[in-house]
This record gives structure tokens, C-alpha cells and sequence, in this order.
């Protein structure tokens, strides 16, 4: 789960404690492993400065505070304070942005060239997938897995991602797919057609930001039309 740690304090010397936070990045480059960090002002008084540091876990943002470096930082901090400084740790419940970028990895992995790379920082393992074009719901990385790997089989594709709209625990996502058939689809032999369609997936996360559910809407019958399968029927 992310964690963060909102670090608040009071000097009248900011300059110098700016260039002491430089100096502890610089210090520990290649061993934090913070991955944002920001420092705000308080608008309303000049002295007052908070830093929100976020790591991918608590267990990091210990190891980061155990380094040497960050005690030495630690204690030239201190003197630059008017008060010693306070320290909130926060384990992060929801992060909108962070869904919305797992959603956008989701569709670059699943296209990704080559052999299918491993889910299981996208996917819970019980992760439950809604087609309305299977009569059953995938449910499970191994299903998963077989339903993105009959597409695979299938073709030779990538995802464009159009508009993201993110509220609560859930993103949707509007997509358009491209494809080259180079292998057998629901009976249909490869043509090497240039297919395209478009659709929209909704995502549920879970706080750490795994994918837990999602349900797709895409124009399967327009793909049909373009592989040749509606041909007899347009006679």
C-alpha cells in the first residue's frame, strides 16, 4: 500500500533548509526510494512548511529512514527549526490518480509485444472480469490470463487511450483498439486484415491500487464486419 509522511515545521531560515533537503536527495541518490515529494507554504504564515514524501510502503520509508544519511539530514534539520519538527504517517485509502494510471498500464501491458508479462501488480488474484460477450465472467488471474491470451493468439494489437474519468474507486476508460488478424478468431481463419474498434472499460480498484473488477462495452459486431464474418448475411 503507499504510504505517506507529512513532515511539518517552523523556520524563519527556508533557504538554507531548501538547500539541506538538495543535498539529502543528492546524498541518497540511487537509495530513497520516495517517489514524490512536495513542499508547500503555509499562506498565511511565512514560517510555516510542510513536506508530503510518498513511498511505495511503509516498510520503504522505514529502510529510507533508517540510511545514515537521512539521520545526519535529520539532525541538521532540527537546528534550522524553530520547533522541532512533527511527522504524520499516513497509509493512502484512495488515490484517483494513481487508478488511473494502472488503468492506462493495464491496456499498454496487455498489448505489450512478445510474451504476456506477469499481472500481478495490475490484478488482484481474484480479480472478476465482465464481457458481455462470454457467457461467463473471467474470474482470476488464471482466466485472465486464457481470455487475454485468445486475443493475443488472435492478433497483434494495441490500445489507444482516449478520455479517463476517474471518481471514487473506479476509472473509466475510452479506448480504441488496432489489430492485425494473424490467427485463428471464434473460428474465423487469420485474414492479415487491418481491424480497428472502439470501447469503454470500467475499472474497481483496491486501495493499493490493483485492479479488482472491471466491465467492458466494445463494437464486437463492427470487428465481425471487418474480419468478413457478416459477408453472407449483407447478401
Amino acid at each position: 500500500m503507499t504510504f505517506v509522511q507529512l513532515i511539518d515545521c517552523r523556520t524563519s531560515r527556508f533557504d538554507e533548509m531548501n538547500r539541506l533537503m538538495d543535498t539529502w536527495v543528492e546524498q541518497t541518490k540511487g537509495k530513497r526510494t520516495a517517489t514524490h515529494s512536495v513542499v508547500g507554504k503555509d499562506r498565511s504564515d511565512g514560517s510555516h512548511f510542510v513536506e508530503i514524501v510518498e513511498f511505495p510502503s511503509y516498510e520503504e520509508a522505514m529502510r529510507n529512514s533508517g540510511l545514515p544519511e537521512t539521520e545526519r539530514i535529520f539532525q541538521e534539520m532540527v537546528a534550522l527549526c524553530d520547533e522541532m519538527p512533527t511527522f504524520t504517517d499516513l497509509d493512502v485509502v484512495r488515490d484517483e490518480q494513481l487508478y488511473a494510471a494502472n488503468a492506462r498500464r493495464f491496456f499498454e501491458t496487455i498489448g505489450t509485444e512478445g510474451e504476456l508479462p506477469p499481472l500481478d501488480d495490475l490484478l488482484v488474484e481474484d480479480y472478476h472480469d465482465h464481457d458481455p460477450a462470454n457467457p461467463q465472467d473471467a474470474i482470476g488471474m488464471d482466466a485472465v490470463r486464457r481470455e487475454v491470451g485468445m486475443w493475443r493468439a488472435a492478433f497483434d494489437f494495441s490500445f489507444a487511450i482516449g478520455d479517463q474519468i476517474a471518481q471514487g474507486d473506479r476509472v473509466c476508460t475510452r479506448w480504441t483498439w488496432n489489430g492485425t488478424h494473424q490467427g485463428d478468431f471464434l473460428g474465423i481463419a487469420a485474414t492479415g486484415r487491418e481491424v480497428t474498434m472502439t470501447g469503454t472499460t470500467i475499472h474497481r480498484f483496491s486501495p493499493d491500487g490493483k485492479i479488482v473488477e472491471g466491465w467492458w462495452q466494445y463494437d464486437r459486431l463492427g470487428l465481425m464486419g471487418q474480419l468478413g464474418a457478416l459477408d453472407a448475411l449483407e447478401r
